[in-house]
């Protein structure tokens, strides 16, 4: 982020910098010209121009070159001084996170405990009480779950990586939801190609369930799950026949607690979650809208070394 400020500064310098020559290059030639201007007719007054003209084109680049050195480191302290803040707000943002949710973890553990153990002892109308007390304290301890690897850095270092065949994780999610999407009346189709990735395999797992729940819960009628191989690239696809996503949304919906207007389920951290993993297989997400007018999510990471 710092280079690509730096450098967004050095441009405008730059381009501030060209207007400028434009303009020292029109005022020098203007003025050569009215001094040579008896002799301008004459090869030597001709020549004449053509050099002095060279001059000044050169002693503009000799003046404009250590111009840009200088304006580009210039730009870089500049770029750090400024984003260095933001920098500290997010470290601060990511300590904090992980903080509460280490700090939080082992009570709703004991809750959910105490909920499963009373449960078993409790009367009828109490029973239910218990049940619901011991859901949502597991509900909750999978959201800081999710807080807990959303603050650390993604990597290679925070994986278990393998081989791992896509089409083996593809085929066991459309398994995996295809319950939850019949009781929606959506249908679950599946086309597990093999496609072989360095990856760690829960949580890539993780990401295409996050991926297919996503989907089913905004498809009119069907969810499509698939593996396939682009090139060098591996990719999963999730593709579902719902309203879409406005490009305008298209990087907002990565946020975490994001959550749309028309969005009831879920709790805003699925999607943050599905950019961490690919990030941390050195991968990228993308969303496209399908023939069909929905969104099209395609996680795209790198093949196996020995494929």
């Amino acid at each position: 982020m710092i280079a690509r400020t730096s450098v967004l500064y050095l441009l405008i310098f730059i381009c501030v910098l060209i207007a400028l020559d434009i303009g020292a290059y029109t005022f020098m030639s203007r003025e050569y010209a009215s001094l040579l201007q008896p002799a301008l007719g004459t090869p030597e007054g001709t020549a004449a121009m053509t050099s002095a003209m060279r001059r000044v084109v050169f002693t503009i680049l000799l003046l404009d070159v250590p111009l840009v050195v200088a304006v580009g480191a210039a730009s870089y302290v500049l770029a750090r001084a400024t984003l260095a803040p933001i920098f500290a707000a997010r470290e601060r943002e990511r300590i904090f996170a992980a903080d509460v949710a280490h700090e939080l973890r082992s009570p709703l553990a004991a809750i959910a405990a105490i909920a499963q153990a009373s449960r078993a002892t409790a009367s009828p109308e109490s029973r239910e009480a218990f049940e619901t007390i011991a859901a949502s304290a597991l509900d909750t301890s999978a959201i800081v779950t999710d807080l807990l690897t959303l603050a650390r850095d993604p990597g290679q270092s925070v994986l278990q990586c393998e081989p791992v065949d896509l089409a083996a994780i593809v085929a066991r999610c459309a398994r995996d939801v295809a319950g939850v999407a019949a009781a929606r009346g959506v249908r679950v189709e599946s086309s597990p190609v093999s496609a072989i990735v360095d990856g760690d395999e829960r949580r890539l797992r993780e990401l295409v369930r996050n991926l297919a729940e996503n989907a089913v819960r905004h498809a009119r009628s069907s969810v499509r799950i698939a593996s396939q191989r682009n090139g060098r690239t591996c990719e999963i696809v999730v593709e579902d026949d719902g309203d879409g996503i406005p490009p305008q949304e298209r990087e907002r919906v990565f946020q975490r607690f994001y959550r749309g207007s028309d969005d009831l389920g879920g709790t805003g951290l699925g999607l943050a979650i599905v950019r961490w993993i690919a990030k941390a297989h050195a991968g990228t997400v993308t969303i496209a809208p399908t023939s069909q007018g929905g969104a099209r999510f395609v996680a795209s990471i790198p093949e196996h070394a020995g494929s």
